[in-house]
């Protein structure tokens, strides 16, 4: 009994420790156009006001070739202390693919799986905390099949 007390209380304090800095912007409800753009420039348009950005500091990597459409690797890492950072192709019919928030002091380093229908342009915007947009892109082949795979 006295085990199943601790457990319980160590739980309660865990719940009280976390920081409301974890708290992220839900991009889908504050900027609704942002999913339903159609090009990449819309989009960027759309999250951040501006398309004017500086094409360096940024580094993304994906294959050359994707044998599979349905789950292409992504990985997007940077130095540049970051507001946010968002992933946009121009393969599918909406361009907007993600956007992470990046609390002060965090390390931008993520990975993902994407889907593209085509070949295309994957591009990374990072909002940097200098007000500043930076911006990397990459263009792949999609092998035959597309998200079919």
């Amino acid at each position: 009994m006295q085990r199943r007390k601790f457990l319980s209380l160590g739980a309660i304090a865990a719940a009280a420790m976390v920081p409301a800095s974890l708290v992220a912007e839900n991009y889908r409800t504050t900027k609704p156009d942002v999913w339903t753009s159609h090009t990449v420039d819309d989009s960027i348009k759309k999250l951040y006001g501006s398309n004017t950005y500086i094409s360096e500091g940024v580094k993304l990597s994906a294959p050359d070739v994707a044998s599979n459409g349905g789950a292409i690797p992504v990985d997007v890492s940077s130095n540049i202390p970051a507001k946010s950072v968002a992933i946009f192709q121009d393969s599918n019919p909406e361009s907007a693919v993600a956007v992470f928030t990046v609390r002060e002091g965090g390390i931008v380093d993520y990975s993902i799986k994407m889907k593209m229908k085509a070949s295309g342009t994957i591009t990374v915007i990072l909002e940097g905390r200098d007000g500043k947009l930076y911006k990397a892109a990459k263009t792949l082949d999609v092998a035959l099949g597309g998200c079919e795979g």
